[in-house]
């Protein structure tokens, strides 16, 4: 009997091992995929002046981008049918395979179509982490590790450009895309060896035509916020056809996933209260969070005169709130069980961070926008892995791959309609400010400068005290937008309702039978 008590305890003391070490692998996974962008986005410079192409130079983000939120609904979907382990394995592969392409590229076409293939595997190791997760810690318990997740996050925000640079630098562009290889490797090693989920087969087939309508709803839609007031007016025939297309295909596949055996995207799950307003608050994190991500570093370099070299340690303060609150908000998530305050409280604080950054101008210190971005930080770490818990808490476990792609999707969409609206705004104040202080014609060649503290000090001191009004006005009305948009955040959280976590509280802590049941076949996803 002592034995096998020893024995008992032997097992429970390796579980948490075997698990760390599968984070470990998933977080490296994690980090591929939100590293990849921030590099690349310092390099691009180099890029193009060695394959030319200026023209095609958007396509290289839109491409990946693209890719990985038309993939990323599958992705989920195939994890439910087929087995976790497999098609996060398969996804780390392709993304491999493309930025081993990406790397060996010889011209701007080229680079574009790889950079798609990357973006497919992207798609896949958003989704496979967190459903992974999802799998194998009771969502009472996963609080515990969203302090892991956001430090990721921070770090690549950080660390991308910083890295971008010295490899660009030092190693060459094409070292930008192959240093994903001996990361991936890593993670593809420590997965496949530590990892062991139950093996599945679905009897039903994959739903094609909802799969196909899905991709060519979010196709048109992120390429309307991408192209809008940019590459096309609004009012433009191509937007417009991209617009009606996005609706038609939006309502086909909504038709389709009520006829379909085995949905894509299964419409039930929105039947979740909870689920729906998850879905809702995480399109707007991603509205605030990518917005601000874009216009904060803008601001510091042409109004405060910060250096664009070190452009993601301009973000620190926001990273850091971020970071620290959602570790706060996680333990206190498992050690009580109690998670309906952080979304009203996330809420109002984005509210107020966004409300705060839209009052900065020309006199305002970097120590005070340092403070109105830690708000804002504050505000997402309260909301961006709260969404995610709730959201895989508010499904059964046979769907956690489709509820951790959706919401995934929402906050990737967000981020797409964030930038769109609030650069079109920002853009459109820009040129009405200058044009009111300069006139037309001025403002017309003023516009062409750079938008960086070097270039500047080079314009007379009337421009460029032009062009700095002009970006704070931008700015103020791009924040004041995106402090609106939250509002709904805030008032959608006070919806929420408390649903308690599956899965064991701490010691002595005591749940009901359903409960149990819930995270029994969680506690059997890892091999000892």
């Amino acid at each position: 009997m002592v034995e096998m008590t020893k024995e008992a305890d032997a097992s429970e003391e390796v579980k948490p091992r075997s698990v760390r070490v599968v984070l470990m692998a998933l977080m490296i996974a994690m980090l591929l995929a939100m590293l990849d962008n921030m590099i690349i986005g310092t390099a691009m410079p180099t890029i193009v002046g060695e394959l030319g192409g200026l023209e095609h130079l958007s396509w290289v983000v839109t491409a990946y981008t693209l890719a990985t939120a038309a993939s990323t609904p599958i992705w989920g979907k195939i994890g439910d049918m087929y087995g976790r382990k497999g098609s996060f394995l398969t996804s780390i592969v392709i993304f491999l395979i493309g930025s081993a392409l990406s790397g060996m590229a010889q011209d701007m076409g080229q680079l574009i179509g790889f950079r798609a293939i990357q973006g497919l595997g992207a798609g896949g190791l958003m989704v496979g982490v967190m459903a992974i997760i999802g799998d194998l810690i009771p969502p009472r318990e996963r609080g515990k590790y969203q302090g892991m997740m956001a430090g990721v996050m921070a770090l690549a925000m950080i660390g991308g450009p910083l890295v971008g640079g010295t490899i660009t630098d030092h190693m060459g562009w094409r070292w930008s895309f192959y240093i994903n290889l001996p990361l991936g490797i890593v993670a593809l090693a420590m997965v496949s060896a530590v990892l062991h989920l139950p093996k599945k087969r679905a009897q039903g087939k994959i739903d094609y035509l909802g799969a196909a309508l899905l991709t060519v709803a979010i196709t048109s839609t992120v390429l309307v916020t991408t192209w809008g007031g940019t590459e096309y007016a609004w009012g433009s025939a191509e937007i417009i056809g991209l617009i009606v297309t996005g609706i038609v295909s939006i309502a086909g596949f909504i038709y389709a996933e009520t006829k379909a055996a085995e949905p894509v995207m299964p419409l039930h799950i929105f039947r979740s209260r909870n689920f729906t307003l998850m879905s809702v608050i995480g399109f707007l994190v991603g509205f605030a969070m990518f917005g601000g991500v874009l216009y904060l570093p803008l601001f510091q370099q042409s109004v405060q005169g910060a250096s664009a070299t070190n452009s993601g340690l301009l973000l620190l303060p926001m990273l850091l709130s971020m970071m620290v609150i959602s570790l706060v908000a996680g333990r206190v998530t498992t050690n009580s069980g109690k998670y309906k305050m952080f979304p009203i409280i996330g809420g109002a604080l984005m509210v107020v961070g966004l409300f705060l950054l839209a009052t900065m101008d020309t006199d305002t210190s970097r120590l005070m926008s340092g403070v109105y971005m830690a708000v804002l930080g504050a505000g997402l770490g309260f909301l961006m892995q709260i969404t995610m818990l709730v959201a895989q808490n508010s499904v059964e476990m046979k769907d956690m791959g489709v509820a951790s792609s959706s919401a995934t999707l929402f906050r990737t969409l967000g981020g797409s309609f964030g930038v769109a609206l609030m650069g079109s705004l920002f853009t459109s104040q820009v040129t009405s400010t200058m044009t009111d202080r300069l006139g037309p014609e001025a403002a017309a060649k003023a516009g062409s400068a750079q938008l960086d503290a070097a270039s500047l000090a080079k314009l007379p001191e009337v421009v460029r005290d032009a062009y700095q009004h002009a970006v704070a006005a931008g700015t103020h009305s791009a924040f004041l937008l995106g402090a609106g948009i939250a509002v709904l955040g805030f008032v959608a959280a006070w919806f929420v309702k408390e649903v308690p976590l599956r899965g064991a509280g701490p010691a002595g802590a005591s749940g009901g039978g359903a409960e149990k049941e819930a995270a029994a076949p969680q506690a059997t996803a890892v091999a000892h």
